[in-house]
């Protein structure tokens, strides 16, 4: 009976996770997006997921086809210690445009203020 159990127990883990395995769906790059992505800046957001003036620049940037990595601070601990010693913060959003010594970093959020910085960042 254990046995059965067991094997049992052992063929739905194998199979749930041969079935999530199946269901992973990745974007598709197409020509024109790649190409349309060349024109931006390397842009990282440092976000949570509760934060509604996060939530808006998501929205922003997804709405305007702006490419950005996001990294939640709460369930990334190396992305917390870059924004609390690196870019010596202590809220969110915090926007960064280019890497190393271009970098410019954006505290908050504006599409104002935004697209000033990536003005900027485009004049490095």
């Amino acid at each position: 009976m254990i046995r059965t159990g067991c094997a049992t127990l052992a063929l739905i883990v194998i199979t749930c996770v041969s079935a999530g395995a199946q269901d992973t769906h990745q974007s598709a790059l197409t020509p024109a997006k790649a190409e349309a992505a060349k024109k931006y800046p390397h842009i990282v957001l440092y976000s949570t997921a509760w934060c509604p003036h996060c939530r808006a620049t998501k929205e922003y940037l997804t709405k305007n086809n702006i490419p950005f990595m996001n990294r939640d601070v709460e369930v990334d601990a190396g992305a917390m210690e870059e924004l609390t010693g690196k870019y010596n913060s202590n809220g969110v959003p915090v926007i960064v445009f280019g890497k190393g010594k271009n970098e410019i970093v954006m505290k908050g959020f504006t599409p104002e203020l935004f697209q000033k910085n990536l003005q900027k960042a485009h004049t490095k």
